[in-house]
């Protein structure tokens, strides 16, 4: 990889990581647009890797929320256990709400399901025609949503099971917590806050797995010059994933998921054509 290579793919994991366009999909595309070679370890390990540098933004620009606990007296007659979740309440959901796609998540790597999905452009592109369709209509089915309702436990657990949705590249994990929060009477806002939040614990258990993983075969590709890619990729994903969170709530707030809709549908369906006439997404050789 080079540096374009490596700045190309920065932005596109911290501009699709929190919208819900599937970034797991579009850096696939990417990928395989920029002819970024299948199968090299090192490419592997940076797909993932740059992940922490989209995590880190949302502990940066909600950091109330993940430093700040709730120092209020527990409701009387608490076990020291309710004592304890109600002072770390914000992490006590978010481990409720990880559970599902822990298990899920899992489960699809040990059975191998995981990686075929990952290397399926066609897997992608139909996912994003699909859950396109699904987005331009999902404001008018669940835009109910009121401040007044709170994340509980039982909704967390009930986020979580749609998120375990977006193992499917090409869905998109944002698309599938945020409609799972507004099914659960939360508002766009809300969900949307609350599917950052969840995808830190989630994407950070992924990717400290595939990085052990991946340690375990091979550390040749951990060079001092791929190891400055990798910062480099980081900052960058940090820098574009803080700017796209801000932007998003608030247009996802006034204008709902409509726009997005449309997007993945013309993306899925240019990269269908595509491998239907026999084109290579490959750009460069």
């Amino acid at each position: 990889m080079d540096y374009i290579q490596v700045i190309l793919l920065g932005i596109v994991e911290g501009l699709t990581e929190f919208l819900p366009v599937s970034s797991t999909g579009h850096m696939i595309i990417t990928q395989n647009l920029l002819g970024v070679k299948e199968g090299d370890p090192f490419v592997h390990a940076f797909t993932f890797i740059i992940q922490f540098g989209a995590i880190l933004s949302v502990v940066c620009l909600y950091w109330k929320q993940f430093f700040q606990f709730d120092r209020s007296p527990a409701p009387e007659g608490s076990s020291w256990f309710g004592t304890l979740k109600h002072r770390y309440r914000f992490y006590w959901l978010l481990f409720i709400g990880v559970l599902p796609a822990v298990f899920i998540g899992l489960l699809a790597k040990k059975s191998g399901l995981l990686d075929w999905l990952l290397d399926s452009v066609e897997v992608v592109a139909v996912m994003l025609v699909v859950g396109g369709i699904f987005m331009l209509f999902c404001d008018r089915l669940f835009n109910n949503g009121s401040d007044a309702n709170q994340v509980t436990e039982r909704r967390a657990f009930n986020i979580g099971l749609f998120q375990c949705i977006s193992v499917i590249p090409g869905v998109s994990r944002s698309m599938a917590t945020i409609v799972g929060g507004m099914t659960q009477g939360l508002t766009r806002k809300s969900a949307a806050e609350f599917s950052f939040f969840l995808a830190v614990p989630t994407m950070a258990g992924a990717t400290l797995l595939d990085l052990l993983d991946l340690l375990k075969e091979d550390t040749a590709w951990a060079t001092s010059h791929n190891i400055w890619m990798l910062v480099l990729g980081c900052v960058i994903a940090f820098i574009v994933g803080l700017l796209a969170m801000k932007w998003f709530v608030g247009f996802l707030t006034k204008y709902g998921f409509k726009a997005f809709g449309y997007y993945r549908i013309i993306v899925g369906i240019i990269i269908i054509v595509l491998l239907l006439t026999g084109h290579s997404l490959t750009m460069v050789d």
